[in-house]
């Protein structure tokens, strides 16, 4: 059985706590490696011997820390298929969605190139008499990265890139369902110059996490999961003294409205709502029709296109539609929350309960569902599901539609399709939702913008890369200096005001 350990000052090393954590396959279900779970000795180790590296690295000109990452995007592009195939190997989307995946990390390394120009500060000469000031943006020394299985290479690209750029050392906790790409990404980053130790990839559970929220040299934690997870670790993380970003879960709402373009609509919805099998913090997973003619027409559209989606491994070709889930666990609550729906009461238009592909019995895989009827107060519209279910919730107006959104706990992302710039306007300027899509489903913005949620969504104050990712992983200090010109003044015991 293949065992995957840490990445540690350089080189792949074996893990020494004794346990390990199983990595499936999941279109067939079978383990198909034992990950290391580190002790919080271990954790503690790697961050002492990043701490070290990290000096040199901070003193490194930002010119040339942005050229590391210039010859990082050249390598990852070259390994582009060869990550992709890891990716999908333990993760099961798709092979075109895993370089989509690697793609939109590396998109975020090309935004850290320009390093230099972000962490400028400013200046103001002749504050006072002979007196300048000026600021630094300077590194925080040793940050850490806890990533999520459903995005293996985008999110730790997201964190360690501006990290990095910066002139941090970055320790980075991968999911351990799908370690092998973060740790490939960490090679490649060798590769590109990046001195050792500088990151320190460490693979963990619960242990290795709560050994990174109290370790006293890491200075700030990003974190993307579970809404519950974000604010354990952002309660404990700050409570520590510690910089903290946290993105938890999300209950996408797309508004359609009367006069938008039905077909383009449907066909927005299947691509937001199934692709990746659900599996998206971004994902449309509520879809709301305003007006009953608009119903009817959607739902009409969406049917035949959602029975004909095609489920199957990464290796079935590029006509396969999306794959298995990350872990039967994960398959038996998409599955419980489907049953829950049709039990309150919502109507099941296309049922994906008993799918099975042949010759992959034992594979997490999950049939695509539609609801329609869906209302307010149940499980499956309150829930985020995290899986290939869609929910129509019906609303007589526009008023009622945006409300539904509003009203929820959740404020990761929204959409709304129409032709109507002011309906568009309105709905832009009053959603308190982060990021919000005006035709465009899946509103993920690009790299040199930020990406981040808003309510139970997001915590912290600072959002995911953009400019904010190089002020979360910077502090900026301000220097006022006076260098006398010819002016001699005595003891001055009061603090007096600028002239």
């Amino acid at each position: 059985m293949r065992e995957i350990g840490h990445w540690i000052d350089g080189k792949l090393v074996a893990g020494t706590s004794g346990r390990f954590a199983d990595v499936f396959n999941p279109a067939t279900g079978e383990v198909q490696a034992r990950v290391a779970l580190a002790s919080k000795a271990e954790l503690d180790a790697a961050v002492a011997s990043a701490a070290k590296a990290q000096v040199a690295w901070g003193a490194t000109n930002p010119q040339k820390r942005g050229r590391v990452m210039m010859a990082l995007v050249g390598l990852i592009n070259r390994d582009m298929d060869k990550l992709a195939e890891a990716l999908s190997s333990e993760h099961g989307k798709t092979f075109p969605d895993a370089k989509g995946d690697i793609q939109r990390g590396l998109e975020v390394i090309e935004f850290c190139i320009g390093a230099p120009h972000l962490l400028k500060g400013d200046f103001t000469d002749s504050a006072g008499p002979g007196i300048d000031m000026y600021s630094m943006r300077q590194p925080l020394g040793v940050a850490a990265g806890i990533t999520p299985f459903n995005f293996p290479a985008m999110i730790p690209l997201w964190k360690m890139g501006p990290a990095l750029a910066s002139g941090n050392a970055f320790i980075l906790k991968p999911s351990e369902r799908d370690p092998s790409v973060p740790l490939m990404l960490a090679q490649l980053c060798q590769e590109a110059g990046l001195p050792d130790g500088v990151l320190q990839v460490i693979n963990g559970d619960k242990e290795s996490v709560d050994a990174i929220l109290d370790n006293e040299i890491i200075q700030a934690v990003g974190f993307v999961g579970s809404t519950p997870i974000a604010q354990y670790i952002y309660s404990r993380s700050t409570a520590n003294g510690k910089r903290c970003q946290c993105f938890g879960g999300a209950k996408n709402h797309m508004i359609i409205m009367p006069d938008a373009d039905m077909d383009q609509a449907a066909d927005a919805l299947v691509g937001a709502g199934f692709g990746a099998a659900g599996e998206r913090c971004m994902a449309i997973s509520v879809a709301v029709p305003v007006g009953e003619g608009t119903a009817e027409a959607l739902r009409e559209r969406l049917i035949p296109k959602i029975e004909k989606l095609k489920v199957g491994p990464w290796t079935g070709g590029n006509d396969v539609d999306f794959g298995p889930v990350v872990t039967a666990a994960a398959k038996e609550n998409i599955l419980r929350l489907v049953e829950t729906g049709v039990a309150q009461g919502a109507e099941l238009v296309v049922d994906g309960r008993n799918f099975s592909l042949q010759g992959y019995e034992g594979g997490f895989f999950v049939g695509a569902h539609l609801f329609d009827h869906v209302t307010p107060d149940m499980d499956i519209y309150t829930t985020e599901i995290f899986g290939p279910v869609l929910s129509m919730v019906r609303a007589k107006d526009y008023e009622e539609a945006i409300n539904l959104a509003l009203d929820h706990e959740y404020g990761n992302g929204t959409a709304i399709f129409t032709r109507d710039g002011d309906t568009a306007r309105d709905f832009a300027n009053r959603i308190n939702i982060g990021m919000v899509g005006i035709n465009v489903p899946i509103p993920v913005p690009l790299a040199y913008h930020t990406f981040g949620g808003w309510k139970k969504s997001g915590f912290g104050d600072l959002n995911q890369h953009g400019p904010d990712a190089f002020r979360f992983y910077t502090r900026t200090k301000t220097v006022t200096a006076r260098w006398p010109s010819g002016m001699k003044e005595g003891v001055a015991l009061n603090f007096k005001a600028m002239d």
